[in-house]
């Protein structure tokens, strides 16, 4: 009997979980990372526009526009720009009579040569004014770039592709083909201006030197927000609540975080969101700077254990041994050797097989990746020659919590300075 009731109890403890939350959010869905904003609401970004914009400017009478490749960390609003500068030109070449077509492929999914350009083409095609069927699957790279050539001639004077996250792209081919239609004669009509998106600098060292030859773009960066840019994407984003529930000591607490440590409008906005759902769960009717570092701490928890739970147990090993030294050490900056030999006490204790220093360094290489840790090379002064730096980008004990909540290495002990340190009572 006792089990039989114990649903209607629960009900009754999580009703308040599964009622709508009032009295703060008034129209949540402009708080989505998918939301986009208004054009008067893009913010400190004109210059990247206008540089765009400048490269993209000849097909407003027709002409072939200038690649350009915007590159930035995640956040900093290079595929925003990028919508908007194309959509901008696309309407003004229409009141000049040009015909400008545009499509975003996004790379993430669309990751080979055969599916981009497949995107590419069902994108800008229109059956009922072309003719042509295009497949979703069935057809060789040769027939979808074919029905490209056909579709682009048939529709448009230009078009623009937006290669959103290119680095995801297995290979440079296909912008080798998008760069040299015209000269290659595989177009009559139709000029293509490529714009590429990636969050890797270095990604043009990627290239082939015949690809960059025949590319030859404009490189834009973009660089994070500063405290007072984020500041005023976040009052943007202000009618997502009701009237005063949030102030000024909300939004520049927000902006403050999120300049300080990433510069990224996405986490910001994110913040904020995080901080309004705490705000409706505890029945507060106002935002606070609490709520906003409360949001922060559970954000932080939450990403570090989700990347810790992807990687592989010889990866969460590298990474404990760099946690371990800073919690001990008090310091977060390690020598190779140092981080090593806390690796080799972590795999004596777990019988976990130890690898090679220089395994473990392509390991710890991808927790840099991650932005979890920063490798650097350092000059160990005259005769010493040059050592490589390991330094914990994140919070000691935000990690060694999310290791706990893992639970593979709970009671693990390490060796440092002659003492025999236990991971559970770090």
């Amino acid at each position: 009997m006792t089990r039989r009731n114990a649903p209607v109890e629960n009900a009754s403890v999580l009703g308040d979980a599964f009622s709508m939350q009032q009295g703060v959010f008034a129209d949540k869905s402009l708080l989505d990372v998918g939301h986009v904003p208004a054009p008067d609401h893009i913010v400190a970004r004109n210059e990247e526009i206008r540089r765009l914009a400048t490269a993209l400017n000849p097909a407003l009478t027709g002409g072939a526009p200038s690649n350009a490749f915007l590159y930035g960390k995640t956040g900093t609003g290079k595929s925003l720009c990028a919508r908007y500068a194309t959509t901008r030109i696309v309407e003004a070449a229409a009141e000049n009579g040009v015909d400008v077509g545009r499509v975003i492929v996004d790379c993430s999914q669309d990751d080979t040569e055969t599916r981009a350009v497949r995107a590419t083409v069902r994108g800008l095609n229109d059956a009922e004014e072309t003719g042509v069927v295009v497949p979703e699957t069935g057809l060789g790279r040769s027939r979808y770039y074919g029905l490209l050539w056909e579709v682009l001639d048939a529709r448009f004077d230009v078009a623009l592709v937006v290669l959103d996250e290119i680095d995801c792209l297995d290979d440079t081919e296909y912008l080798m083909q998008l760069s040299r239609a015209a000269e290659a004669g595989k177009l009559d009509r139709c000029s293509v201006g490529v714009v590429g998106i990636s969050n890797k600098i270095k990604y043009r060292n990627r290239l082939e030197e015949r690809v960059k030859s025949s590319l030859q773009e404009r490189e834009i960066v973009f660089t994070p927000y500063d405290r007072e840019a984020l500041r005023e994407i976040i009052r943007s984003r202000l009618s997502a609540f009701d009237d005063d529930v949030v102030g000024e000591d909300v939004v520049s607490k927000c902006a403050c975080l999120a300049a300080e440590e990433h510069g990224d409008a996405r986490k910001a906005i994110n913040l904020l969101r995080h901080a309004g759902e705490l705000a409706a769960s505890d029945g507060s009717d106002q935002l606070t700077a609490d709520h906003v570092l409360d949001a922060k701490n559970v954000a932080e928890r939450d990403r570090m254990r989700e990347l810790i739970a992807g990687g592989t147990v010889q990866q969460k090993a590298t990474l404990l041994a760099v946690t371990s030294l800073a919690l001990v050490e008090k310091t977060r900056t390690f020598k190779t050797p140092e981080v090593y030999a806390a690796y080799e006490d972590i795999c004596a204790e777990t019988g976990l097989e130890t690898l090679s220093k220089r395994r473990v360094h392509d390991l710890l290489r991808e927790w840099e990746f991650l932005e979890v840790l920063e490798i650097t090379r350092t000059g160990g002064g005259r005769a010493r020659g040059s050592y490589l730096q390991h330094r914990l980008l994140e919070d000691p004990s935000l990690v060694r919590s999310a290791f706990d909540q893992s639970g593979r290495f709970a009671g693990v002990g390490f060796a440092s300075g002659g003492t025999t340190t236990t991971w559970s009572n770090i």
